[in-house]
């Protein structure tokens, strides 16, 4: 952490020596081969770039400028084509939070959020790395990853993509990734600039936010990224303060470019482009995944004069240099490594390991007994979750289950489902005319229909039925099923058809599942399928959820329960990009399910496989909550592992955990969620997570930094030294307990007395990973920069430091204070 921590206080001096000092830094960072290639023709970077610019026709300028259709697609998003007569290859882009999205298999690692929980940059460096070679191995040139935008709303449907609701910790995890990814040859592209913080009405809110919450809060991942070298940058959807951000000047271009000295190219998120001339000259370079506005348009509009040519050599020289950057100018591209699935499979697991967040364990619940008698409890017990869905979702070589690893563990295991997803069948007693629905086939070429009636028990009126409908078939070909003449599973709009689940678009025999629940009223209702065998056919299935199925589905798992010395129930949330959650409560009938079994069996450990935050009413019927997120293809055997006590639980929470959806920084204000009249406003100013619950004296379920160990820590001795480099706290930590365990000290800053501005309770200014053997003790000093003790000032439009006596807490979490002392800031 120290090591990270000074690589950025370096980064921030140059920055403050001016731009240009950062375009060099930016030049020299990232993929070695690149100063291989400018030794073979003994020109150096920009001769070469330039050489290119003045031989490319306005055609060949603008190709480079947007997406296209890949002759040779590899599963990948998105397709630029090159300029084959110039030695200009094409480029494959691959999105990539948690691996490389591309239809061959590849490392399905933890989701980001897990990664974070490790506190670990030197983990997330590594973690990039086995992304940057397999994206290589797999063909691809970009990776669209990683995410750094701040989790500011529980709901946000991406929040497992990123990092933390901390700037600190998201800046010091993105650029130590970029790193990883960058060092393997991959160009990696830091997203979705900017404040693309939830998924409802993504594409069209207008973000208002004022200069100093932007600044030190949102922006400070992005430049840090920028710092690190990053390659390429994406626009966000939304608008800022009025602009759509891929034509906002002030973020692409003053902010970006000028003082941060970005040299790499601009992307758009996919279809976010909403101009031509506006959208180029405010510092966009390229359209994705298609010409839309950067193809024929932007070349009529060069002709006919509209746009001066010049801002298209512009464009094209950012993604020139990046290229020539990385290697791929010259007519050879440098040699693609072979895929190292047991490399990234270790990697994966460790990480899960390490991001293994206990939140809760009381009388001596975990770690389990070797050889004892284990009730497994929930669908993601029996089938892995191994990612969240959207552009995120990657499939592996295989993925363990829980149940199979518990098994190979206990001496005597039980499964019960508790919480069926996928539907019982219909009885055939509900259908006239009845037919087959669990398995009814569809030939290629042929259109099937049905048309009859479904009648619902009267004892079943005003219940939720869930339909759940089962099919083979693409997108357009989705079976189409109307109750009482409206259609149950219309086609979603855009690309969110085609973005599926981690777990619960899919059933196990691999056919994709949509579901829509509806209160009947009892007696007979009308029901029409119609389904289409396309070129290969077609299954379906029709099933329902009621709450007489759920009913039994608890019953089940309470005698599973009831049989068992233990009990480790998998509940689950299935995010997914597109959508935001509407409650951070679990889903269905879950709450419920384990209110059940912690009744039954107090010895109760409760695995989450969830998003983001959760909230926990049955908290403190059980004995243990174990947060795992979604873990990847190692995410079995590395649950096992903690659960069993092979591995101390050394995950920390990145994010606060609120109490209920009534409790937490944007409820009961829609103008800060979801947005009124399509503006959302950002007025909790810089008091973002953990500060606020600070700030408005709210206790969380959770603070942030949360985390619990099987053994226990004692702080001791704190100094803290001012130097011109910046602050110095040294003190010590000792295992006071009989396990070996991970530590995570943290070391929070109170407000500068000089300030007159409004300052956070405390800001998260330093931590620190620490494996320490049962009765160790380590003396441990964390740095902090000097731009974590200052606030950005609208006035002069910059940053100013904090000076003055300043109060230093050190401890295990945001409310768990260990130590206190001061320091004065400044000369």
């Amino acid at each position: 952490m120290t090591d990270s921590v000074s690589r950025f206080t370096r980064r921030s001096a140059l920055r403050l020596l001016g731009g240009a000092v950062a375009v060099v830094a930016a030049a020299t960072g990232g993929f070695a081969p690149a100063s291989r290639a400018h030794a073979r023709d003994g020109r150096g970077p920009g001769a070469r770039v330039e050489a290119l610019l003045a031989r490319l026709t306005l055609d060949e300028k603008i190709s480079l400028l947007h997406g296209a259709t890949d002759p040779r697609p590899l599963g990948q998003a998105g397709y630029v084509p090159g300029v084959a007569r110039l030695g200009i290859p094409p480029l494959r882009l691959a999105d990539g939070p948690a691996g490389v999205r591309v239809t061959r298999h590849a490392t399905a690692l933890p989701a980001p959020v897990l990664l974070a929980s490790a506190f670990d940059p030197d983990l997330a460096r590594r973690y990039g790395q086995v992304i940057g070679r397999e994206g290589r191995a797999l063909g691809q040139d970009v990776l669209l990853s990683p995410m750094v935008n701040l989790i500011r709303t529980p709901y946000a449907g991406r929040n497992f993509e990123t990092f933390s609701e901390d700037p600190l910790l998201s800046a010091h995890l993105v650029a130590a990734e970029i790193e990883g990814i960058q060092g393997e040859g991959l160009i990696a592209t830091v997203k979705h600039f900017a404040l693309n913080n939830q998924e409802r009405d993504r594409t069209s809110v207008d973000v208002r936010v004022d200069e100093r919450t932007l600044h030190e809060t949102e922006l400070r991942g992005f430049e840090a990224a920028v710092a690190a070298g990053t390659g390429a940058v994406m626009g966000a959807y939304n608008k800022v303060n009025g602009t759509f951000a891929c034509e906002n000047a002030e973020l692409l271009t003053r902010v970006l470019r000028e003082r941060w000295g970005f040299t790499g190219w601009v992307m758009t998120d996919w279809s976010a482009a909403h101009s031509t001339r506006e959208a180029l000259m405010a510092g966009l370079d390229m359209e994705m995944p298609d010409g839309t506005h950067f193809g024929t348009p932007l070349a009529s509009a060069v002709r006919d004069g509209g746009v001066p040519e010049r801002y298209v050599d512009r464009a094209v020289r950012r993604v020139l240099t990046v290229l020539d950057r990385f290697g791929l100018l010259g007519g050879t591209v440098p040699q693609r490594p072979d895929r190292d699935a047991k490399a990234g499979a270790a990697v994966a697991r460790e990480v899960a390991e390490a991001g293994a967040t206990l939140l809760r364990n009381a009388h001596g619940t975990l770690p389990l007994a070797e050889g004892g008698s284990v009730a497994v409890i929930g669908p993601t017990g029996a089938r892995p979750l191994v990612s969240g869905g959207g552009s995120a979702h990657v499939v592996p070589e295989r993925a363990d289950s829980p149940l199979d690893v518990i098994r190979s563990r206990a001496a005597r295991v039980t499964y019960a489902l508790g919480e069926d997803a996928f539907g019982k069948p219909l009885p055939a007693s509900a259908l006239d005319p009845a037919f087959d629905t669990e398995a009814q086939r569809v030939d290629a070429g042929r259109t099937w229909t049905y048309d009859g009636t479904l009648t619902v028990p009267d004892a079943e009126a005003g219940d939720d039925w869930t339909f759940v409908l089962h099919y083979s078939g693409t997108p357009p070909l989705r079976p189409k099923v109307l109750l009482d003449g409206e259609e149950l599973f219309p086609l979603v709009p855009g690309w969110d058809e085609y973005f599926m689940g981690g777990l619960l678009t899919h059933a196990a025999d691999g056919l994709s599942v949509r579901r829509k629940t509806w209160k009947p009223a009892g007696g007979p209702h009308r029901l029409s399928v119609t389904a289409q065998g396309g070129d290969t056919g077609q299954l379906l299935r029709l099933r329902r959820i009621t709450s007489a199925t759920r009913a039994q589905d608890v019953a089940e798992a309470v005698r599973a329960a009831r049989s068992a010395r233990d009990v480790v129930l998998f509940a689950y949330e299935d995010a997914i990009e597109g959508r935001d959650r509407t409650t951070i409560a679990l889903p269905g009938n879950q709450d419920r399910l384990i209110e059940a079994v912690t009744a039954a069996n107090p010895r109760t450990t409760v695995v989450l496989n969830t998003s983001s935050a959760t909230s926990m009413p049955w908290l403190q019927r059980t004995g243990a909550v174990l947060q795992m997120y979604y873990p990847g293809q190692e995410g079995a055997a590395a649950t096992a592992a903690v659960l069993f006590g092979d591995r101390d639980p050394g995950g920390r929470l990145t994010q606060s955990f609120p109490a209920d959806d009534d409790h937490h920084p944007v409820a009961g204000d829609p103008r800060r969620y979801p947005g009124v009249d399509g503006t959302e406003q950002y007025t909790e100013g810089v008091h973002v997570g953990h500060r606020w619950y600070d700030a408005e004296d709210v206790p969380p379920l959770f603070p942030f930094g949360h985390g619990l160990s099987y053994t226990t820590f004692a702080y001791a001795d704190p100094e803290a030294r001012w130097t011109a480099d910046g602050l110095d706290i040294a003190f010590t930590v000792r295992n006071t307990g009989p396990r070996d365990g991970v530590a995570v000290p943290q070391v929070y800053a109170g407000p500068a007395p000089d300030l007159r501005l409004d300052q956070p309770v405390r800001v998260l200014a330093g931590y620190r990973r620490l494996s320490l053997r049962a009765g160790e003790q380590r003396r441990v000093t964390v740095h902090v920069e000097p731009r974590t003790l200052s606030s950005w000032d609208p006035k002069v439009h910059g940053w100013v430091l904090g000076t003055g006596p300043r109060t230093l807490w050190i401890g295990a979490s945001s409310r768990d204070a260990r130590l206190r002392t001061s320091v004065r800031v400044g000369g």
